[in-house]
């Protein structure tokens, strides 16, 4: 296991990555910021200095979402997929592709958004099309820039 801030990294099986991060807020708030464009642009542009040029969410099975973001020297990255699994506020299973692919295959995220006591814990499982993916994975800075932007995820739910 690894721990990046507030964020645990593990790996389940030789294709998945875990990422699990609890917040201080009802689990319906974090879903909808993982669900609401609006809420997205406000924490998921990317690594500090990067911003989210678009958010396009169709929230049902078999709806696309992609999203756009943008270094701070134009570099942009898109990336998407479609809705496997909605079940709100419970749980989103979806796809997930970059435009510009850096890895082999399509990835299957699945989220889980667990409540306790007014906390959530959210937990994202990542599946790539083999170890080898999921091990070059490991050794970007993936977990770096998820733990980044889920705490600016959690700022935005201490400001709602």
């Amino acid at each position: 296991m690894k721990t990046v801030g507030a964020l645990q990294v593990t790996t389940p099986s030789e294709r998945e990555v875990a990422l699990t991060r609890v917040f201080d807020a009802p689990r319906r708030m974090v879903f909808d910021c993982y669900t609401r464009p609006e809420l997205v642009k406000r924490w998921a542009g990317g690594p500090p200095g990067w911003r989210m040029l678009s958010c396009e969410i169709d929230l049902r099975v078999g709806g696309v979402w992609h999203w756009v973001t943008e270094s701070p020297d134009g570099q942009r990255m898109g990336y998407g997929g479609v809705y496997l699994e909605v079940v709100a506020p419970e749980r989103l299973v979806s796809t997930e592709v970059f435009d510009e692919p850096w890895y082999e295959g399509e990835a299957v995220s699945r989220l889980e958004f667990v409540e306790h006591a007014g906390q959530t814990t959210l937990t994202t499982t990542v599946r790539y099309a083999s170890q080898a993916v999921r091990d070059a994975v490991l050794q970007s800075p993936m977990a770096e820039g998820m733990a980044y932007g889920l705490e600016q995820l959690a700022a935005v739910l201490r400001a709602l």
